[in-house]
């Protein structure tokens, strides 16, 4: 497997994704691509990391959604590519439309950042195949804008579709239902505030994260069709 990290500027997260995939996983390829790249066509899966991308000036994720990599970025998506966003990727997915929904100021407009329960609400996609539904996970959040919104049909058709993934155990942010995480309609797409790139080592506090990598290597080693 060959894996993206996407850095824009103000990523922060670039290098604990880097090292959650080149070390817990088999990824032949794991290369920290910059914002000004014109085409991720030769990954098999895309990474979206966490920070400040542009200094979330005007609204998280807003600028960066413009950044030249991002339209190679869609069109992968589009083509049935694995794409990871989380934290601020997660943000940048719901600005370039790949996710519904939006991010707001968390309830108490306080940046948050700690570690919370989060529940595993669907075990059967390809980002969350090594968990078990129901299954509640030790991750660290680290978000001022988490609060993720939709309106009621659209949130309907998230828990109908069961593209939400993981929810908050508790009302952390005041996000919808709890939501910490979701996915496009085709599955191929996650979006996921808390960050299981920091959940990779007991040392740390949680190796809970580390599955998560583990579940999308597995998903392309098991799907990968070699050609000759």
């Amino acid at each position: 497997m060959k894996a993206a990290v996407i850095v824009f500027p103000g990523s922060n997260c670039d290098t604990d994704m880097s090292y959650a995939l080149s070390d817990f996983t088999d990824a032949e390829t794991v290369d920290l691509v910059p914002y000004t790249a014109e085409s991720v066509a030769e990954y098999d899966a895309i990474f979206l990391p966490g920070g400040f991308s542009y200094g979330d000036y005007l609204r998280s994720g807003a600028i960066a959604r413009f950044a030249p990599v991002m339209q190679s970025v869609i069109a992968e998506a589009e083509q049935g590519k694995t794409v990871l966003g989380i934290c601020n990727g997660f943000q940048i997915l719901l600005e370039a439309g790949l996710l519904p929904g939006a991010m707001k100021r968390n309830k108490d407009l306080k940046y948050i950042c700690r570690t919370v329960d989060v529940k595993v609400e669907n075990a059967d996609t390809r980002f969350s195949g090594e968990y078990e539904k129901g299954e509640t996970l030790r991750i660290p959040i680290a978000h001022g804008e988490g609060n993720y919104e939709c309106d009621g049909q659209t949130y309907e058709t998230l828990k109908k579709n069961n593209r939400i993934v993981f929810t908050y155990e508790a009302d952390v942010n005041g996000s919808t239902g709890q939501i910490a995480g979701i996915t496009n309609e085709a599955g191929n797409v996650l979006g996921m505030m808390p960050h299981p790139e920091r959940a990779m080592e007991t040392l740390l506090g949680s190796e809970d994260g580390r599955r998560l990598f583990t579940s999308v290597y597995r998903h392309w080693r098991d799907t990968h069709v070699v050609t000759t």
